[in-house]
């Protein structure tokens, strides 16, 4: 337990360097060019570690520890709500997944402006 912890952690500290870094680098896009990128990086990366998993017996819950909670969780959040969006879709839970993605926007975007509105 404590080695998966130690795995998920230092990948999840390089997954939030990098997160920062693409911030600095586009630090003057009008657009949210830097949180759009690692959301869609993340999630693709987050893919391709997902699909060799079930493909490759050989791949080590390890590797899958460190870079998809670990790396892609530091990198974005994103990663994992595209996955587990693709789940249930691959899953026919047609119903669960629309919940699960316009519940998590709505609520997300709701849970914001509480929080801010609350010490504004």
């Amino acid at each position: 337990m404590l080695k998966n912890i130690l795995l998920v952690g230092l990948g999840g500290a390089a997954g939030s360097m990098l997160r920062y870094a693409f911030a600095v680098w586009f630090k003057h896009a009008t657009f949210p060019l830097a949180t759009f990128l690692v959301n869609i990086i993340g999630s693709f990366i987050i893919g391709l570690v997902f699909a060799y998993a079930l493909r490759s017996e050989n791949f080590a819950t390890n590797w899958r520890l460190f870079l998809a909670a670990g790396i892609c969780g530091g990198f974005t959040t994103f990663s994992a709500f595209s996955l587990e969006s693709l789940v249930m879709l691959q899953q026919q839970r047609i119903g669960m997944f629309f919940f699960y993605a316009i519940g998590s926007l709505l609520l997300g975007l709701a849970a914001t402006w509480l929080g801010y509105s609350l010490l504004k």
